[in-house]
């Protein structure tokens, strides 16, 4: 098997996010197997109007599109690259990107700037603490609202059995939830540990340190974490390593 194209796992939400994530697995040579393993339910609700209004993903930010939001002269921040694209396609100002790509990266971008000041924060059913519990702390009072919960997938778990049989070469995960959504697939599918030792006999990357923690949490060994927290990023470290690894002639398990 020296040589060979290394098979590389994928869990983004089965949308346009796994189709793009395998066209890049395939260039950089690598055979993608898409598992999704988070699906969006809209909530149905409108984030509120504030002075400064938070979006945590790209996601959040089409759903409070077509919700008819607008932010209107509010100092507008966003997480990332992807989530500042899809505000400004439709016609936001962004004022507010931190270096950062995390919840303590925006803390740290909005905390001179938040102090008596009510922020809005539109996300996920899964936003994490630290964003809430930041703003606070620096003076603002944080409303959350819940445009989606991300939930598994009935189907979502062929990665699990294949890892379980020593098949994978990498693993890309791309949030914590998607760590802890592959590994209760395999639970459910009565291959966990297996799963487990086989994700660690192969390259296993994480998009940014919290998803590293978690997945160091839940007994995976972490091999890859990009400098930026992108797919494209932690895509070719986890190729690259994985290649390497069958060039050495240490195919999985």
């Amino acid at each position: 098997m020296t040589g060979a194209a290394p098979r590389v796992a994928v869990f983004r939400p089965n949308d346009e996010r796994i189709d793009d994530a395998v066209d890049r697995l395939s260039s950089l040579g690598a055979i993608p197997v898409p598992d999704p393993m988070l699906a969006v339910e809209p909530t149905g609700v409108t984030p509120s109007a504030a002075p400064v209004v938070v979006f945590t993903s790209k996601t959040g930010v089409e759903l409070a599109v077509d919700a008819g939001f607008d932010p209107d002269d509010a100092t507008l921040a966003v997480i990332g690259p992807a989530t500042a694209a899809a505000a400004r396609e439709a016609g936001w100002t962004v004022d507010v990107v931190p270096e950062e790509y995390t919840s303590a990266g925006l803390v740290a971008a909005l905390r001179d700037r938040v102090g008596g000041e009510r922020v809005e924060v539109a996300r996920s059913d899964h936003g994490s603490d630290v964003l809430l519990e930041g703003l606070r702390e620096a003076g603002a009072t944080p409303t959350e609202t819940v445009l989606y919960r991300l939930t598994r997938p009935a189907e979502a778990g062929e990665s699990a059995e294949l890892a379980a049989s020593d098949d994978l070469d990498g693993l890309a995960f791309t949030s914590s939830l998607t760590v802890e959504h592959f590994l209760a697939a395999a639970a459910d599918r009565g291959v966990r540990d297996a799963a487990l030792a086989g994700a660690n006999a192969a390259v296993v990357g994480a998009i940014g340190p919290p998803t590293a923690r978690t997945a160091a949490d839940h007994g995976l060994d972490v091999d890859a974490v990009p400098d930026e927290a992108d797919f494209d990023a932690l895509a070719a470290r986890v190729v690259e390593a994985a290649a390497a690894r069958r060039e050495d002639g240490r195919p999985p398990g």
